[in-house]
């Protein structure tokens, strides 16, 4: 599936289930840089890690972040239920590997629980700002980050 494909099918779908507030093109393209910079849409598990879905989540980190969070709480255990699945940190976990739509929204609701607005197209430092606050990644690579941001907004 190539990128565009990715963004035509699956986000639509997965903004579809949060608060219609959520679903900015600045969102879709924080998601979709994440997603490039974390795993180049290629990666549904990490290499060499426990990360699991083009978003890299770690269950201690990011999934059960986004459960118990209460901003992003009621939010994601609409999608769940919405998507039939229980409130187990340990079932997003294994079901984001293979569950897009879920992993997006897990994806969207980690950036909502971030204090200050998304950046705005053209704001490259301030998405690599917030990425690294919200993903906290072990061995962040600034020099790829500009690319997938700039490509996220084409």
């Amino acid at each position: 599936m190539t990128t565009i494909d990715y963004i035509k099918s699956v986000f639509p779908v997965a903004l579809s289930l949060l608060p219609a507030k959520m679903d900015t093109p600045e969102a879709r393209a924080m998601v979709l840089a994440i997603f490039m910079q974390e795993s180049r849409l290629e990666h549904r598990v990490q290499i060499g890690g426990p990360a699991h879905g083009f978003g890299q989540f770690e269950f201690g980190g990011g999934i059960r972040g986004v459960l118990n969070h209460p901003a992003s709480q009621s939010h994601i255990q609409s999608v769940l239920s919405v998507l039939r699945y229980d409130f187990h940190p340990q079932t997003s976990y294994d079901a984001i590997v293979h569950n897009d739509v879920l992993a997006v929204c897990y994806a969207r609701l980690l950036l909502w629980t971030l204090p200050q607005s998304l950046p705005k197209q053209g704001e490259i430092q301030e998405g690599w700002n917030q990425y690294i606050a919200a993903w906290r990644p072990g061995r962040p690579h600034r020099e790829t980050w500009d690319a997938f941001y700039i490509a996220a907004w084409t």
